[in-house]
């Protein structure tokens, strides 16, 4: 064992790996106990208690407890963006839901569900609730047990229809500004929300457009009889929501910030504050609900839209099936995330200040001599880390930090990480039975993970996109003067 000239004994690989394979031992037991719930904290305590298990190695190895702190610091203090930014995303969110925005997605989503092409028509109403409302759970919970339900009545496959409503779910998800794991991505690589979201469209795009095609063709296979009636729930939204065009101004206005490249907390912010003025246009009764009041006045305007950008609001309507799809939680909803995204920090923290990371990157560079090598290695990793702690945040956050470095060091820019790790870590998730996402979608669908596998088309066509762009060097960005 060497030694270094600060006295310090070099970490070897062993040691650097110890505290990585015992968080993930760790994370899978405590998924396995407490499933789709482990997010709300008991992961992150996980977390810090890999962080103690780094800190010991550390200790062993002569690293400062200051040290150690110091490197924690440094982390949290360069999160600092991607965690206002997401605590913005739950304003917008609930901004956007009482003003009705979202609501009229759906409802103009919908209107293009036609038997003659149901599975793409599926694939698109749930990719566009999915951009709506940044949630692929809350998209299968809703509109998609509704998709399935009618496609059975007019003799489309129940496996066919799941697999176009969890591609449909999962290709907003990555790309919605408002998705917990589209913002967790770029923080764990080290870039911001937006630069991530336009790196992802040159893979995303070709995968939806195979996956439509897909789709398309299975639509010819099949007779379908009867007719899918929506009017149910289009008249729901109508009942509780005033659906006009008009209100697509506000996103079309933040989708214009976004294109002109302004700050991505600037137009977040934007997008709520007008979110908040077009709810007291065009639905104040609903404002006047949010704030607990029968009527609207100053206060109750005042409470109704607070309400709605900082704690968790519902709109009821005559239909059960869109009552949780109204619903947001606000800045207070992203929470969980925040303080993941937090003990994740920590964690990583003390790996990089004991040395761990670093020694980990060198062997991972050592079998990686390439680009492709690199791109391949990352995608391999959140597959099994979905395989072994059954989590998609983890999928993210432990690749995330253990390859921040080799990218670096090889000349890439981070989006090229933040976009790999969404494109394999967080797509996967639902295609493995055990993982929360898998037991989730076919809990709330009604199909088995197994028999929507094959029709899942977008989720298992992206891993495989962004290893052919690597291979054949198709938009890697490189880091300014590498």
């Amino acid at each position: 064992m060497t030694s270094s000239s600060h006295g310090k004994k070099e970490i070897t690989i062993y040691a650097a790996l110890f505290p990585v394979a015992a968080i993930v031992a760790m994370l899978a037991y405590n998924v396995n106990v407490y499933g789709d719930s482990a997010v709300g904290g008991s992961n992150q305590f996980i977390l810090l208690i890999g962080g103690a298990v780094a800190a010991l190695v550390g200790f062993y190895y002569r690293v400062p407890y200051d040290r150690m702190l110091d490197h924690v610091s440094g982390n949290l203090k360069s999160t600092t963006g991607a965690l206002l930014i997401l605590l913005m995303v739950g304003a917008l969110s609930g901004a956007w839901l009482v003003s009705g925005i979202i609501p009229a997605m759906i409802y103009y989503g919908l209107k293009l569900l036609n038997p003659a092409i149901f599975l793409p028509a599926t694939l698109l109403i749930c990719s566009v609730v999915s951009l709506a409302t940044g949630s692929s759970w809350s998209t299968s919970a809703t509109v998609g047990i509704a998709l399935v339900g009618i496609g059975k009545t007019i003799g489309v496959p129940e496996a066919m229809a799941a697999g176009a409503v969890i591609s449909g779910a999962y290709f907003g998800d990555k790309l919605s500004p408002m998705s917990d794991t589209t913002n967790l991505a770029p923080a764990m690589a080290g870039t911001d929300l937006f630069t991530h979201v336009r790196y992802m469209t040159i893979t995303t795009v070709p995968s939806y457009t195979l996956t439509l095609l897909a789709f398309i063709a299975l639509g010819f296979t099949l007779q379908p009889h009867g007719s899918a009636d929506t009017g149910v729930i289009m008249a729901a939204i109508e009942n509780s929501f005033r659906v006009t065009p008009w209100l697509f101004a506000v996103p079309a206005l933040v989708i214009f910030m976004i294109v002109k490249k302004t700050q991505p907390l600037i137009a977040l912010l934007a997008g709520a504050l007008l979110g908040g003025v077009f709810a007291l246009v065009f639905q104040p009764h609903v404002v006047a609900q949010t704030a607990g009041a029968e009527k609207l006045d100053f206060l109750s305007a005042y409470k109704g839209i607070m309400n709605a950008l900082t704690v968790k609001t519902s709109v009821a309507t005559t239909n059960p099936v869109l009552n949780d799809l109204f619903s947001s939680k606000g800045m207070k909803g992203m929470m969980d995330t925040v303080w993941l995204i937090i003990c994740a920090m920590v964690f990583g923290g003390v790996m990089e200040a004991i040395g761990a990371l670093h020694k980990i990157s060198r062997a991972l560079l050592k079998m990686a001599t390439s680009v492709f090598g690199l791109f391949a290695s990352t995608a391999a990793s959140c597959v099994v880390v979905n395989l072994t702690a059954s989590d998609q945040y983890l999928a993210i956050v432990v690749p995330g930090k253990m390859f921040a470095e080799p990218f670096k060091d090889k000349g890439l820019a981070p989006e090229n990480l933040s976009r790999t790790l969404e494109d394999t870590g967080t797509v996967t998730s639902a295609l493995i039975p055990w993982n929360t996402c898998g037991a989730y979608q076919s809990g709330v669908l009604g199909v088995g993970t197994l028999d929507y596998l094959p029709y899942a088309v977008f989720n298992y066509v992206s891993p495989f996109m962004t290893l052919v762009y690597a291979g054949l060097n198709i938009k890697i960005k490189k880091l300014a003067g590498k």
